[in-house]
């Protein structure tokens, strides 16, 4: 990568960040005239307060104009600027009037189709240095991956900031694979301006939030993401067709995954919410919000790191991080359910010293507290002092009452 295409990188990111955080509070402004507030009707939702929505035309609006200006005009550019609008106006819809989900997934099939009219697809899978050609696959699979990351992406936006910032991390650790590929590929370019537009949202977003992105950007987020990973990668990076974006995306692939899988095992409808998610549980085992996103963001992160890891020639260095980060991950794990341990480990404490909720209190044992007996001769001494000062105080008061009788006897005196 040359130092003008770095330059117009980032001006290009900062422009979609500034942007998108310049135009969030009239989204918000917006949000309350059309009626698109997030009502806690029941227990699964994390707020207690009514929220507006359409946070996500802040980013679709920072994302479109950025790569409108910076952008070359290419059939991989038409698919996320038409699929994207698709994606967008059902977005708001459901924001505001609370859309039935098979007319949500009708209108994802719609935009799925896009890519693939544009040819954009996922015509081979590449895996351990052999290649499977998808052939009258290719549509289906390319469909599938659309529309299952799309969804993946809206169903953990859970808790504040969750959503976006994993999708800002899962674009960066796509940057960083596209950016160690020689020629770098033009798609790079709309992946920084993808993590410019989600860094310029954040910030009305993290908890406590201010405004929520709603279908409108999680559903934005997701196809934008889909739509530029089989472009940068299962197009490009050959070898490594499957695993790099299976890495990239791995917690809310996995999560989605996994609560299909769930509900489908208890019998119940695979696309009823429910509050299980990776997200519910840590909530469930004490964290508190920005405890939990941190940790998801962390873990995003390592999956990231792995993805850029395996575009190297060597691979023993991602072995080495994934099991660096499971084994810590893993020890954490076992550290925050023992409440003895958590407390020690610091996490429960808030930024006054003081336990951040109750029972977080650091155990003290018997042996360690202080005794409670007292030396008499200190509490004699104590005694003796403070008997001492109150005598001397008494004097002084008397004193200074002498001082005030005499002082008025002699104006009486004058005056007279």
């Amino acid at each position: 990568m040359d130092k003008t295409s770095l330059i117009t990188g980032i001006t290009a990111m900062l422009l979609a960040a500034l942007l998108a955080f310049t135009l969030t509070p009239p989204v918000r402004v917006l949000a309350f005239r059309l009626g698109a507030i997030d009502v806690p009707k029941d227990n699964r939702r994390m707020h207690k307060v009514p929220m507006p929505r359409l946070g996500g035309l802040a980013i679709f609006a920072g994302f479109s104009i950025t790569t409108a200006l910076f952008c070359e005009y290419a059939p991989v550019m038409r698919a996320l600027w038409l699929g994207g609008l698709v994606i967008m106006v059902l977005g708001v819809f459901d924001d505001i009037y609370q859309l039935n989900p098979m007319v949500k997934f009708a209108a994802q099939i719609g935009a799925s189709l896009i890519p693939v009219l544009e040819g954009v697809t996922i015509d081979f899978l590449g895996f351990g240095g052999k290649y499977f050609d998808l052939g009258a696959f290719s549509i289906p699979v390319t469909m599938l991956w659309i529309i299952g990351l799309t969804n993946a992406i809206n169903i953990i936006d859970g808790l504040d900031g969750l959503s976006c910032g994993v999708s800002a991390i899962c674009s960066l650790s796509l940057l960083g694979v596209l950016c160690s590929l020689d020629p770098v590929p033009a798609i790079a370019l709309p992946v920084a301006i993808l993590v410019g537009s989600c860094a310029g949202f954040l910030p009305f977003n993290v908890n406590p939030a201010k405004i929520f992105m709603g279908d409108t950007g999680a559903l934005f987020l997701g196809y934008t993401l889909s739509v530029m990973s089989i472009e940068g990668v299962f197009k490009v990076h050959a070898a490594l067709s499957f695993v790099v974006p299976i890495s990239i995306f791995g917690l809310p692939l996995f999560d989605t995954l996994f609560a299909f899988i769930r509900r489908i095992a208890k019998r119940t409808n695979p696309f009823k919410a429910d509050k299980l998610h990776v997200h519910h549980r840590l909530i469930n085992m004490g964290f508190n919000v920005r405890q939990s996103v941190a940790i998801l963001y962390a873990v995003c992160g390592i999956l990231g790191i792995s993805a850029m890891l395996l575009t190297d020639e060597s691979r023993i260095r991602t072995v080495i991080v994934v099991l660096l980060g499971i084994s810590i991950l893993l020890v954490n794990y076992y550290i925050f359910r023992n409440p003895e341990t958590r407390a020690h480990s610091g996490i429960d404490i808030a930024h006054n010293g003081r336990a951040a909720y109750p029972g977080a209190e650091i155990p003290v044992h018997p042996e360690d507290m202080l005794t409670d007996e007292i030396n008499p001769a200190v509490t004699e001494t104590d005694t003796d002092i403070n008997s001492n000062t109150d005598d001397k105080k008494s004097d002084t008061d008397k004193s200074t009452e002498t001082e005030k009788a005499e002082t008025i006897e002699e104006a009486g005196t004058d005056v007279r």
